[in-house]
């Protein structure tokens, strides 16, 4: 399978990075990627609210800050909207639990690409020491 430009990756297929999104797909995309960021955001308050609450010493606010930061940092991260980056955040979201397939419907061959990333992270996973 070839993509747009006739470039494809070695096994035939078309790779992530070539793969041109539609004006409905971003949507689709966008959608899910957002509603999975706005998931994981209110984990982070809820657990902040949580940490807030326990706070006895002055020095305990630091441990909260530090969350926060942690957090902010591996959300960031996490969450490149580039289109160079998309499949493989949606790959990874889905992997962790954080999309159902069902909110990917209607990606066309970006969600065979999404996919076949949420298996490798998974085989990846299987395949760490003390896994």
């Amino acid at each position: 399978m070839t993509n747009p430009s006739g470039a494809s990756a070695p096994n035939g297929r078309t790779r992530p990075s070539e793969l041109v999104w539609t004006r409905s797909e971003k949507k689709i995309a966008r959608k899910a990627f957002d509603a999975a960021l706005n998931r994981e955001l209110e984990e982070v308050v809820e657990e902040a609210k949580q940490m807030a609450g326990r706070i006895e010493q002055p020095s305990e606010l630091w441990d909260l800050e530090n969350y926060l930061t942690r957090r902010r940092k591996e959300i960031n991260t996490k969450y490149d909207s580039r289109g160079s980056r998309l499949t493989h955040v949606l790959g990874r979201l889905l992997y962790e639990g954080r999309l159902e397939e069902e909110q990917l419907r209607g990606l066309g061959q970006h969600l065979d690409a999404i996919l076949s990333y949420k298996d490798f992270l998974a085989e990846v996973d299987t395949m760490e020491p003390g896994a």
